[in-house]
């Protein structure tokens, strides 16, 4: 372990992970597990074109998956397709000291293994409460939202030692948009025309390892 660490990180780069970090939505694939993937999926698209409040739209989704037993989580797990370039990425950003962290409106529950295994600096996501191995169809705490997805921005960043003029945030939908805002580079990956619209670049090949040369580093 080395002290790097302690000096200021060079930059910082958050991503979403529903549809940009990973192919899927997550909520999505649990629903099919429960059976109310047609109903979640709808709710789904309506929060991401900002017609739905987000936090009532994922308490609506996660209802519909009250008595799931936990072991859905490890099939779940394995059934997520990581995004093309996120491997180059992360070691690309790692490599030239900065750090790279995910936050999510989905579930730690997912995200903890994944987050391992691509050896991301910071993660942060909802919990499902569970209940004598079931889940119990609520949400444990705060929901992560708009609001929180900037926080985690801000609150990386101080804890890097990085100035907000070198974070870099990467988003899909409409709950992504605060974080984008504060951050300094806005990309919008796989976005939704309100992100688009918004965000500074638009990457529309589904490939994470573009936002290498963005940096200056090489894809």
């Amino acid at each position: 372990m080395t002290n790097a660490h302690h000096r200021p990180a060079r930059w910082l780069v958050v991503l979403d992970a529903d549809s940009t970090l990973i192919h899927d939505e997550v909520i999505e694939l649990l629903a099919e597990e429960a059976g109310s993937r047609t109903e979640v999926a709808a709710i789904t698209e309506r929060a991401m074109r900002g017609e739905l409040d987000f936090e009532q739209s994922l308490r609506e989704r996660v209802r519909t998956l009250e008595g799931l037993p936990v072991e859905v989580f490890a099939r779940v797990g394995e059934r997520i397709r990581v995004t093309d370039g996120v491997p180059e990425l992360v070691a690309g950003v790692q490599a030239a000291g900065g750090r790279i962290g995910v936050v999510s409106g989905g579930f730690h529950e997912i995200l903890d293994p994944l987050g391992e295994r691509l050896g991301l600096d910071h993660w942060r996501a909802n919990r499902l409460e569970v209940r004598d191995g079931v889940l119990t169809g609520e949400v444990e705490g705060p929901v992560v939202d708009a609001a929180a997805k900037a926080q985690a921005l801000l609150f990386w960043a101080a804890d890097a030692g990085v100035h907000l003029s070198q974070t870099i945030a990467i988003g899909d939908g409409a709950n992504d948009l605060r974080m984008m805002a504060e951050a300094g580079l806005a990309i919008a990956f796989n976005a939704k025309p309100k992100v688009r619209q918004e965000a500074d670049l638009v990457i529309d090949r589904q490939d994470l390892a573009q936002v290498l040369p963005l940096l200056g580093l090489r894809g």
